[in-house]
This record gives C-alpha cells, structure tokens and sequence, in this order.
C-alpha cells in the first residue's frame, strides 16, 4: 500500500475516532434513578423525571408524592417534600368520582427509561407517560389502553399543601390558573405561581372538580384540592400530547412562555433537542473510563450539579421579587432561585464558576437583587421566599467563591454592601428571617453558638478575601478577617477540643450547639486557617490521630462520632490529611467513600443530593481538585479517580492525566510540565487551560 493511502487510512481512523467522542450521548449515561430512593439521612430525594440544565420546569413524579402525578415544579436532593405543582396525571377510562386531594391513586409502577431529560414509565392500569422538557416547556405524552384516556391537572393539589388557588378551562384543549405555594421543612412558602397548558387534540368531554365535588362540563374550579380533567377518545388514535408552560409573575407570561417555547414539531423532536443540550452540557467534562458503571455514577453526579439554581424570569424577562412586587431583569441576564445556599456554597458554586462563568453571574445578580428587595441575603431562596432553613451567613460565602472562581459579572459594591449590613448589623432580616441570629453577642465578645459561630466566622473570612480581591478595599478586608479569629474562642485548652461557651465566657457542655452534627465533625470546619488549628491542637502527630479516629466509620448519622459522607461540614475534612505529614491518607480516605458511600443503585447517595451540593463534590473529588477555602480561588489536590479527564473552560481545555483508582501516594505532580511541590494549586494557573500531569503508585 502506498504511504499516501496509508496516511489517508489514518487520518481517517483518527477522524472517526474523534468523531466517536465528539458525538458522545452523555445523556444516555446518566441515570436518574440514582439517588431516588431511601430515608433520611442516607437517601438523595433525587427526582427522576425531566429536566434541564437550569431550567425552569422540572417534570417528574413527586419524590414523596408520586401518587399525584406528574408535577412541573421540584427541588432535586432536598429532604423535605417540596413544590409539586400542577401535577398531571394520566388514567385509563373515564373519570367517575373526585380526584380531591389524588392521593387516591397508585403512582407509576415501572420506570421504562430514565435519561438526562427523558423519563418513560408505566401506569398500573398501562397507560404509557413519557415526559421531557425544553428551557421553559415541560412536553409529555400520554399512551392510553384503553377506549378512552381522561388527564387530570391539578391546581389546588401539590408536593405539600394548597389553600389558594384558580382554574379556568379555556377550550376543550387548554386551562389556565394559579396556585400559592404551600412549606418547605416547616417554613411557609407562599409563592405565587401560573400555567398554562395544553393538548395536542381536543377532549370529548371535560370539567372540574373541587374537594369531594366532581363537576362535569364546568369550566372553573377554585381553592384547596381542586383541579381540571380532560377525556379523550382513544380507541383509534391512544396518544395525547401535552404541554405546560409556568411564570411567577402572571397567567399571560405563562402562555407566552407557552407560546415561545413552542420549537419542536413532536415529542420526539423535543426529546432529542434535550439530549443534545444535555450532551453539550455533560460533555464539559470529559472522562475516560472502560467501566460502564463508573460513567454512569460520575455523569449522573455532574447531572445532577447542574440542575440548581433555575430560572424563575420569563420569556419577556419579567419575574417575582423577594418584595412581592414584578421586576424586570436587564435584556443580557436571567434571574434565578432555588439556592440551598448554606449547602451549595462548598461545591456546587465553585463548579458553575468554573465552568458556566456568565450563568453563575447572572446567579450571584439574582441573590444581590434578592438582598436589595428583602433586606439582606437569604440562607435557603424558594421561588422569591427566603426559608430561612439552616444556620449560619452562607450567601456571603457563595458569593465570594463564584468570584474566586470566574464569576465576576455583577454588582460588586452592592454585593459587598449587602455582605457588610448582615455581618455587623444585628437584628437585620431578609424578609421575616433574621440574617444572623446572636449577632450582638458575636460583635461584642465574639461568641455565639459552636457550629453557627463557625459559620460566621467562614463568612468574615470570604467577605475579607472579597472586599479585598474584587473591591481593593484593604480596611474592609482586615477586619473581617482579623474577626474570622473568633474560631479560637471556641478553643477549650482542657478538653483540646473546640467547645461551645456562654457570652460570660463559660463553658457549656461540649456536645452543646453542634446543628446537624456532633463536636469531632464541626472541629475541622476551619478550613481558611488549618495551620493554626492544628497547631494548637499539637500539632500533625495529633491532628493525623484525629483524622484516623474519625474516618473508622463514614456513615455516621447526625449524633455520631465519626465521618458523615452525607453531611456537608464534613465535605472537605478527607483533604485536611494534605495539611498533615500523611497526605497520601487523603487518597485512601476518598477511595473508600467512593467504594463504600456510593453506588449506580436507586439507594446509592450517602445522603441528601441537596440541589447538587453532593453531585458537585463527587465532580472535584473524581478529577482530583477539590475547594478548600472560603473566598480562596484554589484547590486542595488528590488523584484523580479517571486516567484521563479534559475540562472545557471557557479560556481553554484542560486536561488531567494519570488518574487512578488503585493507587494513594502522588510521585510527581507537573503543571505544563513543570514540577509542583506542593499540594495545592491557585486557580490563576489553571484557568486559561494546560495540563495537570500526575504520577502515583
């Protein structure tokens, strides 16, 4: 064969293989099931319906309602049942009596196929219901076996509870309505939400019902356990289409959404319009693998990291704001919510920045508006509700990563004005939610409860690195971080642990004020001054000691003793080992979370998703970089869990090689070649692309 023809046939084999890679369906591989089932502490309150990334719709049986149907509304990972509106659900024949409360039914009873923006399952009377979405549309389809098909919608049923609400039958292929909200772990959460929906085909018969109240032929229903339904002739023709469309601002915004997002000519052309947005999504990263179950398990993860915040402006840009009143957000942005901040502030923020720098400004101008129409930053933002959920100052700290990572697109003096209000100006509240609870007691002697004060005192230190890093503002920068110190005045030198104490400055019982978590988890959240902490403590010997005693078990629940995988404080105390003369035990430590804490099964979190808090940590802890520090642009480093990975940034590709699964101790370590001897990177060096070189054994 001639050399021509030869490098011909391999030009071409190296186009095809490219090609292979390039036209990778990432959404193929991602599970949804994952994480879907369980209690408690150890369980993901994953969705598995449709969604997108970001979007405004999530369509998807209720994690703890899926008798209901099919809401178009959901938080995915959160533990408490949440949303849920507008659920549809298909039944065989006709209706005969009240849906009421539907509670009544029997949820789907096999998941036929579940994919990064498509779900199919069946009902127990067979009928099919397949669901996908686009950026504002959920789109379904309805397979009846029957000679007729009936649809309900409900407006005054959700995930939790509904005592407001309208409907109004405007065809006999279209409602309209709105619905308030109902709580969310305990905190009322009465957002005002519309929709508009329709079908593909008009209904031979249609009506309402409300409470135990069947009303045939009505057109309107109104208040708590209401709701619409639509039958359907099905014996020739045993598919219907639908599609619904929401706004938090009006039932006109929700048909113009409607009306806007109609693209696609068929369910099956916004399908796969789905599938290649998630593609482009997932396909950010790359990672190079021959086990099936590790690509599941990494790109279900990243999924799941890229579901939260979504958006709540409409298509015209008008949205709800935190005073209740309608804004609109300047032609270049998106207004978003779901912020489950004191979680996401330690992964999933760090993650959108590096990756998606314009959305998670956007994101970080939605939570300054939050703050200028409320009050102050919010700890837990539903739709336009703070929650008020949690403990702590966390938006600061959010905040101050984003830009630490890439995104700095937004009101930067606003930003630190609002941060700076909260953390020195007692009995400030965002909405009705005091922003930071013993605030006085904190500014006078610098105490407050233990794990709340160390929340506080991350906040001080990310609001010093902010002031200083985006407004040069020196003053500002060292206060708070001369008071992110308060951490010491936890320190209780006879017990060599940090301990909670009273404003007189006694001690209180060390097993006192640690939320969610005990004294030995809360001790290493100290994460900007490890050094110091170790130290005083008596220094690596100890702190090793320390780390070894609390990773014999990493189940534990919120009253034990040892490593919780599921729980947040607990994130990133594997990498502390990095700080200690062992570092090579942060590698073992995060192998055996991998191995022991999660798997491709239904039951496979170790604990709540909490809107991609966990997905995002399973992201940097599988490509060896993880984010230590508050307000810090940098990354603590461990091996990688893949040979090769490849990072689209959006200043160029960066490429991770040399990953392994087997191995704990890292030989070398070279960014572009040169040696690094140290295990932390800044983000400075990484953030226009290169290559991370490493070799273990």
């Amino acid at each position: 064969m001639k050399i021509k023809e030869i490098i011909i046939l391999l030009l071409l084999s190296l186009f095809i293989s490219a090609w292979n890679v390039s036209a990778q369906r990432y959404s193929y591989l991602v599970d949804p099931l994952i994480g879907s089932k369980g209690d408690g502490l150890g369980c993901g309150y994953s969705y598995i319906g449709a969604t997108y990334p970001f979007g405004m719709v999530q369509f998807s049986p209720g994690f703890f309602t899926p008798q209901r149907g099919f809401g178009i509304t959901q938080l995915s990972g959160a533990g408490c049942a949440n949303m849920g509106n507008f659920p549809v659900l298909p039944l065989a024949g006709e209706v005969r009596k009240s849906p009421n409360d539907m509670d009544g039914f029997h949820p789907y009873v096999e998941v036929n196929e579940a994919n990064a923006g498509f779900l199919s399952v069946s009902m127990e009377d067979n009928t099919l219901a397949e669901l996908t979405v686009n950026k504002r549309l959920g789109i379904a389809r309805f397979t009846f076996d029957d000679e007729k098909g009936t649809v309900l919608i409900g407006s005054g049923v959700s995930a939790t509870y509904v005592d407001n609400s309208r409907l109004e039958i405007t065809s006999s292929s279209s409602c309209e309505g709105f619905a308030y909200g109902g709580e969310f772990c305990g905190a009322e959460t009465r957002y005002k939400i519309y929709f508009a929906a329709e079908f593909d085909r008009e209904a031979s018969a249609y009506g309402t019902w409300m409470k135990g109240n069947l009303l045939d032929s009505a057109q309107l229903a109104y208040g708590k356990n209401s709701g619409a339904y639509f039958s359907f002739d099905t014996e020739l023709d045993n598919n219907v289409g639908y599609r619904i469309a929401i706004s938090f601002v009006s039932v006109e915004n929700a048909r113009e959404n409607l009306r806007q997002s109609m693209t696609e000519d068929s369910f099956d052309d916004y399908r796969e319009a789905a599938y290649k947005v998630w593609d482009e999504n997932l396909g950010k990263i790359k990672v190079d693998s021959d086990n099936i179950d590790d690509l599941v398990q990494f790109y279900t993860h990243f999924y799941h990291a890229l579901i939260h915040p979504n958006l709540v402006s409409d298509f015209n840009g008008e949205y709800c704001g935190a005073d209740y009143s309608i804004h609109k957000a300047p032609k270049e942005r998106e207004v978003y919510s779901s912020f489950s901040v004191w979680d996401t502030y330690r992964t999933q923020a760090q993650l959108l920045a590096i990756l998606y720098p314009k959305e998670a400004s956007d994101m970080m101008q939605s939570l300054v508006d939050f703050a200028d129409q409320s009050g102050g930053y919010g700890r837990w933002i539903l739709a336009n509700i703070e929650t008020g959920i949690m403990q702590g100052d966390p938006t600061p700290i959010l905040i101050a990563n984003s830009y630490a990572f890439g995104a700095t697109d937004f009101d930067l003096e606003s930003a630190f004005s609002y941060m700076k209000k909260g953390a020195t100006i007692p009995k400030l509240y965002s909405q009705d939610r005091e922003i930071r609870p013993f605030l006085r007691g904190y500014n006078e002697v610098g105490i407050a409860p233990a794990s709340m004060l160390l929340e506080y005192t991350s906040a001080d230190y990310a609001i010093g690195l902010f002031a200083r890093q985006a407004l040069k503002d020196e003053k500002e920068a060292s206060f708070f971080i001369q008071r992110s110190n308060n951490w010491k005045n936890l320190y209780n030198p006879q017990l060599n642990w940090l301990c909670s104490r009273h404003e007189n400055g006694s001690w209180k019982s060390i097993h006192h004020d640690w939320r969610e978590a005990t004294h030995k988890n809360y001790f290493w959240m100290v994460p900007y001054d490890l050094e110091t902490l170790i130290d005083t403590i008596g220094g690596n010997r100890v702190a090793e000691a320390r780390l070894d005693n609390l990773f014999q078990r990493l189940d534990a629940s919120y009253d034990e003793d040892w490593f919780a995988a599921g729980n947040e404080p607990n994130f990133q105390v594997p990498w502390i080992y990095n700080w200690t003369d062992s570092p090579e035990k942060t590698n073992v430590v995060i192998q055996r979370i991998f191995n022991e804490m999660y798997n491709s099964s239904p039951a496979g979190l170790p604990g709540n998703d909490d809107l991609g808090t966990m997905g995002a940590w399973y992201v940097f802890a599988s490509i060896g970089l993880y984010p230590m520090i508050p307000g810090v642009g940098g990354l603590s480093v461990s091996i990688p869990r893949f040979s090769d990975v490849s990072i689209e940034l959006p200043e160029g590709m960066l490429d991770i090689t040399g990953g392994s699964k087997e191995t704990s101790k890292i030989r070398s370590l070279r960014i572009n070649g040169k040696k690094q001897n140290q295990l932390w990177l800044d983000w400075k060096q990484l953030r226009n692309g290169g290559e991370i070189q490493f070799k273990t054994r």
